[in-house]
């Protein structure tokens, strides 16, 4: 099978040509790489996820065809891969690695820390053996729970005879999980698909117990790419749908689910041509913002800079278009990761062929292309990172000092690509860690304003603030809603060595989403962004 959209990106990644011209003008500057680290074997390896740990670290998930170099296992015979999950240190070193599988492909697209402490694992695979059982024929999704340590507490395959593939992962209010791929089963798990792949919504207990689960589409393609839980307690999905006008191209397509999976509304976004999402986040205002990719330049897609663009959407709560941007030059540009920063403005990742127009900067063929934006999607800086093969991002996340960390896959060993473990037709993991994103506001300001993580997010009753190292002080603790008005307030304190806060009396406030804020002395110590599900 084609293992459906992220396989689906990556090959038209490698048939894109570069397309040569001239630079941009010049932009605010981009913050500089803090580390890189190539991670991997002599086989390919790919990193498509990556979350930073309560404990400052980081969590990678991919797959790895390696049995080499940094990779100390593999289950799989010739010419098939391991789900391949790497921790590592705040500085990028590897604390362990773990490769988990069977003799048939393994891969891994979504991970998160979970409430425990240890880790959600979601992706695909054709195993019936080492690690993987319960599999209902072709390929299944497969969903591993870790410990901290990378040790499996349990492992579900669910779908059916067809081919199911787990996209994106996040654990729920209640300690259980929402799952979202792409399924062309119709039996097994697996029921009401309409045609072609369906987006499979599976929403899962605390254990891994199926407690619904619904086949969301139409007679054609339909492709789940990204899902996350809203502060009203339900569900939003998107991904990739095929056109309605029976053509082979493709729209962005949205559905917003109640708690139990019920479909409140569905939007179709895009124009003529080709269009597609691979990342959805809620906003600190309730709506939602979306990044893909587009080549159209009508419909809901104002502009087209050649080829492929990165499209930003930025939606209200009812899945309106409140701003929609095109990013990108005359070569292929495709974003695959977007995340809203504690500014209010957002950080893009993905990968770009183009030397003109917005970007600026290629080291050759693909790069890693790093936009920030911001509230209103106008460009604050961008930055192209990889060398002269092919670099792909994955996966983006804002750091707790500010910065923010990048994973994908690269197969250069030059420009800013150093440690490459393979040959130059084998891809590792590259992870860059850039330094604090400046905005409007003073660099010396931002700099000292870590991010807050906070688990679970969304939360009901309860949550725990993580604020960081070097935390030892007296804090003040505020909720701001999003009108700006502070409904709570919390006085701290942290001892040496002390970095957890546990936010007391919530359960009373409505449902939405606050900004975070941890002040110590007199000034801003840290910032971060809680969805509240209410009663």
């Amino acid at each position: 099978m084609d293992h459906l959209q992220h396989r689906m990106r990556a090959v038209l990644a490698l048939a894109a040509l570069l397309i040569v011209s001239q630079p941009m003008s010049a932009q605010q500057s981009p913050p500089a790489i803090e580390w890189q680290t190539s991670l991997g074997g002599s086989g390919h390896d790919a990193a498509n996820s990556i979350q930073q740990t309560s404990d400052g670290g980081y969590i990678v998930a991919g797959s790895s065809f390696s049995s080499n170099g940094d990779v100390t296992e593999n289950h799989g015979v010739s010419d098939s891969a391991d789900v391949w999950i790497v921790k590592l240190t705040s500085k990028g070193a590897i604390q362990w690695q773990q490769s988990l599988g069977g003799s048939d492909y393994d891969g891994a697209n979504s991970i998160q820390q979970t409430s425990d402490g240890g880790y959600i694992v979601a992706g695909g695979s054709g195993s019936t053996d080492g690690d993987v059982s319960g599999n209902h024929g072709g390929y299944d999704y497969w969903i591993v729970k870790l410990t901290s340590t990378g040790v499996i507490q349990w492992q579900r395959s669910l779908g059916g005879s067809g081919d199911d593939e787990a996209s994106s992962i996040q654990q729920t209010s209640d300690g259980g999980y929402i799952v979202a791929g792409s399924s062309n089963s119709r039996d097994g798990d697996v029921s009401g698909n309409h045609g072609g792949y369906d987006y499979w919504i599976v929403k899962l207990t605390s254990t891994g117990v199926i407690q619904w689960k619904r086949s969301h589409g139409d007679s054609r393609n339909d492709y789940a790419a990204s899902i996350i839980q809203g502060s009203d307690g339900g569900y939003i999905a998107v991904g990739t749908r095929t056109s309605t006008d029976g053509s082979d191209d493709f729209n962005v397509g949205i559905v917003k689910l109640t708690d139990m999976g019920m479909t409140e509304w569905e939007k179709s976004l895009g124009g003529s041509d080709h269009d597609e999402a691979t990342s959805i986040e809620q906003t600190g205002d309730g709506g939602y913002i979306v990044a893909g990719s587009s080549y159209s330049a009508d419909g809901d897609a104002s502009e087209n800079h050649g080829s492929s663009d990165y499209w930003i959407v930025k939606l209200t709560g009812a899945g309106g278009i409140q701003w929609e941007k095109s990013l990108g030059g005359s070569g292929y540009d495709n974003a695959t990761s977007i995340e809203q920063t504690t500014d209010g403005g957002y950080i893009v990742a993905g990968y770009s062929y183009s030397t003109d127009g917005d970007a600026s900067g290629n080291h050759g063929y693909a790069d890693y292309w790093i936009t920030k934006l911001t509230d209103t999607g106008a460009i604050q800086w961008q930055r192209s990172l990889g060398g002269v093969n092919h670099d792909i991002a994955n996966a983006i996340t804002q750091t707790s000092d500010g910065g923010c960390v990048v994973a994908g896959w690269s197969l250069s060993n030059d420009g800013d690509v150093t440690g490459h473990h393979g040959s130059s037709d084998s891809s590792d993991y590259w992870i860059v860690k850039l330094g604090p994103i400046t905005s409007d506001v003073q660099p010396e300001q931002t700099a000292t304003i870590a991010a807050i993580t906070i688990l679970p997010n969304p939360a009901r009753s309860s949550a725990v603030l993580r604020i960081g190292s070097d935390a030892e002080g007296e804090y003040l603790i505020e909720l701001v809603s999003a009108a700006g008005e502070v409904v709570k307030r919390q006085s701290v304190h942290l001892g040496i060595g002390q970095q957890e806060v546990h936010l007391q009396d919530i359960e009373q406030l409505p449902a939405g989403s606050y900004e975070v804020v941890a002040t110590r002395g007199s000034q801003p110590f840290a910032r971060g962004r809680l969805v509240l599900l209410g009663e």
